[in-house]
Protein backbone atom coordinates (compact mmCIF):
# COMPACT_ATOMS: atom_id res chain seq x y z
CA UNK A 1 0.00 0.00 0.00
CA UNK A 2 0.79 3.45 -0.15
CA UNK A 3 2.13 5.31 2.16
CA UNK A 4 1.23 8.95 3.55
CA UNK A 5 2.74 11.25 6.28
CA UNK A 6 0.18 13.47 8.62
CA UNK A 7 1.53 15.76 11.56
CA UNK A 8 -1.51 15.96 14.23
CA UNK A 9 -1.47 17.82 17.32
CA UNK A 10 -1.90 15.88 21.06
CA UNK A 11 -5.31 17.33 22.76
CA UNK A 12 -4.93 17.74 26.41
CA UNK A 13 -8.27 18.18 27.41
CA UNK A 14 -11.15 15.74 26.13
CA UNK A 15 -14.46 16.65 26.10
CA UNK A 16 -17.27 18.34 24.07
CA UNK A 17 -16.10 22.33 24.61
CA UNK A 18 -12.46 21.64 23.34
CA UNK A 19 -13.93 19.09 21.03
CA UNK A 20 -16.32 22.30 19.64
CA UNK A 21 -13.39 25.02 20.00
CA UNK A 22 -11.17 22.57 18.03
CA UNK A 23 -13.95 21.86 15.02
CA UNK A 24 -14.32 25.75 15.35
CA UNK A 25 -10.68 26.08 14.38
CA UNK A 26 -11.04 24.20 11.35
CA UNK A 27 -9.68 21.15 12.72
CA UNK A 28 -10.96 17.12 12.70
CA UNK A 29 -10.61 15.36 15.77
CA UNK A 30 -8.72 11.52 15.90
CA UNK A 31 -7.89 8.64 18.10
CA UNK A 32 -5.23 6.21 17.67
CA UNK A 33 -6.57 2.81 19.25
CA UNK A 34 -4.50 -0.91 18.94
CA UNK A 35 -1.38 0.22 20.63
CA UNK A 36 -0.58 0.27 24.48
CA UNK A 37 -2.43 3.01 24.85
CA UNK A 38 -5.20 5.37 23.13
CA UNK A 39 -4.10 9.02 21.87
CA UNK A 40 -6.29 11.49 21.51
CA UNK A 41 -5.33 14.40 18.53
CA UNK A 42 -6.08 16.63 16.08
CA UNK A 43 -5.69 17.06 12.40
CA UNK A 44 -5.65 20.01 9.78
CA UNK A 45 -8.71 19.51 7.78
CA UNK A 46 -6.98 19.83 4.99
CA UNK A 47 -4.65 17.58 5.08
CA UNK A 48 -7.28 14.82 6.55
CA UNK A 49 -9.42 15.44 3.36
CA UNK A 50 -6.79 14.14 1.30
CA UNK A 51 -7.19 10.55 2.66
CA UNK A 52 -11.18 10.19 2.29
CA UNK A 53 -11.38 12.25 -0.82
CA UNK A 54 -10.12 8.94 -2.73
CA UNK A 55 -10.89 5.43 -3.47
CA UNK A 56 -6.91 4.23 -2.06
CA UNK A 57 -6.58 3.07 1.30
CA UNK A 58 -3.03 3.72 2.80
CA UNK A 59 -0.68 3.66 5.80
CA UNK A 60 -1.06 6.39 7.72
CA UNK A 61 2.51 7.63 9.48
CA UNK A 62 1.26 9.69 12.30
CA UNK A 63 3.79 12.02 13.35
CA UNK A 64 2.24 13.39 17.25
CA UNK A 65 4.75 15.12 19.34
CA UNK A 66 7.71 13.29 17.57
CA UNK A 67 6.39 10.01 17.57
CA UNK A 68 5.87 8.59 14.36
CA UNK A 69 2.82 5.51 14.59
CA UNK A 70 2.21 3.66 11.40
CA UNK A 71 -1.85 3.47 11.36
CA UNK A 72 -4.76 2.69 9.05
CA UNK A 73 -7.65 4.60 8.64
CA UNK A 74 -10.70 2.40 10.42
CA UNK A 75 -13.84 4.68 10.67
CA UNK A 76 -14.96 8.51 10.06
CA UNK A 77 -17.56 9.61 11.58
CA UNK A 78 -20.02 12.95 9.53
CA UNK A 79 -22.19 15.13 11.23
CA UNK A 80 -25.83 13.99 9.76
CA UNK A 81 -26.96 17.12 8.48
CA UNK A 82 -24.02 18.90 6.76
CA UNK A 83 -21.26 15.92 6.10
CA UNK A 84 -18.71 17.81 7.98
CA UNK A 85 -16.19 15.06 9.13
CA UNK A 86 -16.35 15.14 13.37
CA UNK A 87 -14.27 12.29 14.17
CA UNK A 88 -11.69 9.37 12.70
CA UNK A 89 -10.51 6.46 14.22
CA UNK A 90 -7.03 5.19 13.30
CA UNK A 91 -5.88 1.88 13.84
CA UNK A 92 -2.26 1.65 15.16
CA UNK A 93 -0.05 -1.50 12.81
CA UNK A 94 1.66 -3.81 15.15
CA UNK A 95 3.83 -6.29 12.91
CA UNK A 96 2.02 -10.09 12.34
CA UNK A 97 -1.00 -9.05 13.54
CA UNK A 98 -3.31 -8.78 10.97
CA UNK A 99 -5.94 -6.10 10.41
CA UNK A 100 -9.55 -5.51 8.78
CA UNK A 101 -9.87 -2.91 5.67
CA UNK A 102 -12.25 -1.67 2.83
CA UNK A 103 -10.38 -2.27 -0.24
CA UNK A 104 -11.57 -0.34 -3.37
CA UNK A 105 -12.32 -2.87 -7.05
CA UNK A 106 -10.73 -1.66 -10.39
CA UNK A 107 -13.01 -3.42 -12.75
CA UNK A 108 -10.34 -3.73 -16.10
CA UNK A 109 -11.20 -4.78 -19.69
CA UNK A 110 -14.45 -4.62 -21.55
CA UNK A 111 -17.20 -7.24 -21.02
CA UNK A 112 -18.56 -8.82 -24.47
CA UNK A 113 -22.12 -8.24 -22.98
CA UNK A 114 -22.07 -4.46 -22.51
CA UNK A 115 -20.99 -4.18 -26.05
CA UNK A 116 -24.37 -5.96 -27.20
CA UNK A 117 -26.40 -4.03 -25.12
CA UNK A 118 -26.10 -5.37 -21.41
CA UNK A 119 -25.97 -3.13 -18.78
CA UNK A 120 -23.12 -3.65 -16.10
CA UNK A 121 -24.42 -3.81 -12.94
CA UNK A 122 -22.14 -2.98 -10.16
CA UNK A 123 -22.93 -4.85 -7.05
CA UNK A 124 -19.09 -3.78 -4.61
CA UNK A 125 -17.53 -0.92 -5.02
CA UNK A 126 -15.17 -1.76 -2.20
CA UNK A 127 -14.44 -5.44 -0.23
CA UNK A 128 -13.82 -6.00 3.65
CA UNK A 129 -11.05 -8.49 3.81
CA UNK A 130 -8.31 -9.56 6.82
CA UNK A 131 -4.78 -9.77 6.35
CA UNK A 132 -1.64 -8.90 7.26
CA UNK A 133 -0.20 -5.10 5.67
CA UNK A 134 2.31 -6.48 3.59
CA UNK A 135 0.11 -8.59 2.01
CA UNK A 136 -2.70 -5.99 1.39
CA UNK A 137 -2.58 -4.00 -1.82
CA UNK A 138 -3.80 -0.98 -2.77
CA UNK A 139 -6.61 -2.00 -4.99
CA UNK A 140 -8.44 -5.03 -6.11
CA UNK A 141 -8.24 -5.16 -10.48
CA UNK A 142 -10.87 -7.75 -11.06
CA UNK A 143 -11.38 -8.79 -15.33
CA UNK A 144 -14.36 -8.38 -16.59
CA UNK A 145 -13.35 -9.25 -20.16
CA UNK A 146 -14.84 -12.54 -20.28
CA UNK A 147 -18.70 -11.36 -18.81
CA UNK A 148 -21.59 -12.08 -21.34
CA UNK A 149 -24.93 -11.26 -20.64
CA UNK A 150 -26.02 -13.21 -17.66
CA UNK A 151 -22.55 -13.64 -16.41
CA UNK A 152 -21.49 -12.65 -12.97
CA UNK A 153 -18.18 -12.69 -10.84
CA UNK A 154 -18.60 -13.45 -7.59
CA UNK A 155 -16.41 -13.13 -4.01
CA UNK A 156 -15.51 -16.80 -4.85
CA UNK A 157 -14.60 -16.16 -7.72
CA UNK A 158 -11.44 -13.37 -6.71
CA UNK A 159 -8.07 -15.14 -5.92
CA UNK A 160 -7.52 -13.02 -2.58
CA UNK A 161 -4.23 -14.94 -2.24
CA UNK A 162 -3.64 -14.54 1.84
CA UNK A 163 -6.45 -12.49 2.43
CA UNK A 164 -9.72 -13.48 3.74
CA UNK A 165 -12.64 -11.99 2.84
CA UNK A 166 -15.27 -10.92 5.24
CA UNK A 167 -18.10 -11.10 3.44
CA UNK A 168 -19.96 -14.11 2.34
CA UNK A 169 -18.45 -15.73 -0.61
CA UNK A 170 -21.83 -15.76 -2.90
CA UNK A 171 -22.11 -11.92 -3.00
CA UNK A 172 -22.11 -10.64 -6.51
CA UNK A 173 -18.88 -8.24 -7.31
CA UNK A 174 -20.71 -7.51 -10.95
CA UNK A 175 -22.70 -8.62 -13.44
CA UNK A 176 -24.15 -8.02 -17.02
CA UNK A 177 -27.62 -7.70 -16.66
CA UNK A 178 -30.27 -7.89 -19.59
CA UNK A 179 -31.25 -4.49 -20.73
CA UNK A 180 -35.00 -3.97 -21.88
CA UNK A 181 -35.67 -4.37 -25.71
CA UNK A 182 -32.59 -6.98 -26.04
CA UNK A 183 -32.91 -10.23 -27.80
CA UNK A 184 -30.65 -12.71 -27.11
CA UNK A 185 -28.64 -14.13 -30.52
CA UNK A 186 -30.72 -17.02 -31.13
CA UNK A 187 -27.30 -19.02 -32.30
CA UNK A 188 -26.19 -18.34 -29.33
CA UNK A 189 -28.99 -20.09 -27.43
CA UNK A 190 -29.36 -22.83 -29.53
CA UNK A 191 -25.92 -24.01 -29.98
CA UNK A 192 -25.83 -27.83 -30.72
CA UNK A 193 -29.26 -27.82 -32.37
CA UNK A 194 -28.97 -29.78 -35.58
CA UNK A 195 -29.38 -27.11 -38.45
CA UNK A 196 -31.19 -28.89 -41.22
CA UNK A 197 -33.54 -30.14 -39.10
CA UNK A 198 -37.56 -29.06 -40.15
CA UNK A 199 -39.37 -27.29 -37.49
CA UNK A 200 -43.08 -29.11 -37.16
CA UNK A 201 -44.41 -25.85 -38.69
CA UNK A 202 -42.41 -26.71 -41.76
CA UNK A 203 -42.57 -30.44 -41.93
CA UNK A 204 -46.27 -30.12 -42.42
CA UNK A 205 -45.94 -27.23 -44.79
Amino acid sequence: MKRVSISGSPRENVGKKDAKMHRKAGRVLGVVYGGKEQKHFTLVKYDFNKLIFTPDVFIVDLEINGEVIPTILQDVQYHPVTDEVLHADFLQLIEGKPVSVNLPIKLDGVAPGIIKGGVLNRKLRTVPIKGLVDDIPERFNIDISKLDIGDSIKIRDVDFGKLTPLVNEGNVIVSVKTARGIVVDEDEEGEGEDEGEESPASATE
